[in-house]
């Protein structure tokens, strides 16, 4: 049987079933950032001894690579190993995020709230449904990334399918489709600062800006897009690929008692009057902005607190009265056994820090961006081509340098003046590199979620889950999103559609 189903592989599965054996065969985590390190301090000491230079023209500075093996490197070094270890964004939010969401596990009022909310789902529908909640999620930037995939597990066990596709669903979404959202998010405020920088760097004395809408209309139906797209190679690539899962059912979608619907409505309650409250101090209280928008607001930036207090107080009230949690001790054996489980997590941060403080120290992303840049600059590519080109540079970048605001920083200043006199609007520039920022995110080991889907995959579901596994499964979704994405992109300039209010791929006549 088996020689019969070797026959019978596709070579798509042939290709993914070697990038998956190639990948599985990395080291561990900490070790393989580890290794990182030192070749990132070699190459960053070449670099350094040869003298090698370029301009970053969002400064007009040269940028030079610095050397890890001189006395600056050493002192750099000592005086930054803790700080790069307790400076790691993910650690934090994660391990907060972890915590809130552990004590409604715990309490066992996600499951409650699946069996109720999904019994009669189809789940066929759940894949897309999932990618479409992780697409909308990056309103909420990283936490995305951290709070859905863990959910959207116990929704596909709930239904039969696989939990470790579902992670890979949600994450798929969450980091592919980030650019999608049917709302105006942080990055499009983000974004628009750094196109009207380089606008305003160009020409100086110009009125002539981008509003944070600039790419509204073309996000806003993308986001449909991603979540039909992603949703479809789970279900027809992924999921065979996964096979059906023999693990432990721990969460089935049996009936809710009656003690656990009357404990899920008194939360369902306090849930409203928290958010009630949220909502006051957002509009008169202390949350609140003086224009009164949503972005950039203390609510957004303070978010993750917020939804820790709405995690954990749902699941306190829940756990209590649904009999879960009868005194205080269990609740503290609840979060005990959450943070048990992070170990391995808290292990890869500090490594993954220590790498990533030295890769940004030693300038060699800014260096890798400026070059890729210049690369295409000097190709001389004009229309739509020249503009696919800008989307794939884009997207071999963002392998290595995962800051989509940092890389839009270098290429501003180069790609928004160089369109603008081939006659491109900058939010047309601006959507061209979205398009090339996102769907790789979801597989690039750069990026420290994907060992955070890794770690959670492993306590839980499937102990000998690899990182080539993960990142096999990832693949086709991003290549198949970014060659959907990049056809609806060329169809949609062609038929001359906004791409936002009153913003299209021409440059206004008289701006120049």
């Amino acid at each position: 049987m088996s020689e019969n189903t070797t026959e019978k592989k596709s070579m798509l599965e042939k290709v993914l079933g070697g990038i998956e054996a190639v990948c599985n065969k990395l080291p561990p985590p900490a070790i393989l950032f580890c290794v990182l390190f030192v070749i990132v301090g070699i190459i960053g000491a070449i670099f350094s001894l040869t003298g090698i230079t370029l301009v970053n023209p969002a400064s007009g500075e040269e940028v030079m690579s610095a050397n890890l093996f001189s006395t600056t490197g050493l002192r750099w070094f000592l005086s930054s190993l803790v700080s790069n270890f307790t400076g790691f964004a993910p650690l934090g939010l994660v391990i907060t995020m972890t915590l809130g969401i552990g004590i409604c596990e715990e309490g066992g009022l996600l499951i409650t709230l699946l069996k109720t909310a999904l019994k009669n789902v189809p789940a066929g529908l759940v894949p897309y449904l999932i990618a479409f909640v992780g697409t909308c999620g990056n309103i909420a930037s990283d936490t995305a990334m951290v709070v859905i995939p863990p959910l959207a597990a116990i929704i596909y066990l709930g239904v039969g399918k696989h939990p470790v596709v579902g992670m890979i669903n949600a994450y798929a979404g969450a980091q592919a489709g980030f650019s999608a959202n049917l709302s105006i998010a942080g990055t499009d405020s983000l974004l628009q600062g750094l196109t009207n920088q380089a606008i305003a760097g160009f020409i100086p004395d110009s009125t002539f800006t981008v509003d944070v809408t600039c790419n509204w209309f073309f996000m806003f139906a993308s986001t449909f897009l991603c979540a039909i797209v992603i949703g479809a190679v789970c279900t027809y690539i992924v999921e065979p690929r996964m096979g059906k899962y023999e693990g432990e059912q721990t969460e089935s979608m049996e009936q809710a008692t009656p003690q656990q619907s009357a404990a899920l409505r008194k939360t369902g309650i306090v849930a409203l009057i928290y958010i009630a409250i949220i909502v006051i101090l957002f509009f008169t209280g202390p949350l609140a902005t003086d224009d009164g928008k949503f972005i950039g607001s203390p609510l957004l930036n303070g978010l993750i607190p917020v939804l820790f207090c709405f995690f954990a107080l749902c699941g306190l009230v829940y756990g209590y009265s649904a009999g879960t949690f009868k005194k205080v001790t269990d609740v503290n054996k609840a979060m005990t056994k959450q943070m048990s489980a992070m170990g391995g997590y808290v292990l890869f941060c500090f490594f993954c820090g220590q790498f990533q403080g030295l890769f940004n120290w030693t300038k060699l992303g800014t260096m890798l961006a400026i070059a890729g840049a210049d690369f295409l600059e000097t190709i001389g590519f004009t229309g739509l081509p020249m503009c696919v080109m800008f989307i794939l540079l884009s997207a071999f970048v963002n392998i290595f340098l995962a800051s989509g605001s940092a890389k839009w920083a270098i290429f501003a200043p180069i790609f928004v003046p160089m369109f603008m006199l081939l006659g491109y609007h900058p939010g047309f520039t601006q959507l061209c590199y979205r398009l090339g920022d996102s769907p790789g995110n979801c597989w690039t080991p750069m990026s420290p979620y994907i060992w955070m889907v890794l770690s959670v995959a492993q306590v839980k579901y499937m102990p000998d889950l690899k990182i080539g596994t993960v990142i096999a499964n990832e693949i086709p979704i991003a290549v198949v999103l970014q060659i959907v994405w990049i056809i609806f992109f060329i169809i949609w300039a062609l038929l001359g559609i906004p791409i936002g209010p009153g913003v299209g791929m021409a440059l206004p006549a008289g701006v120049l």
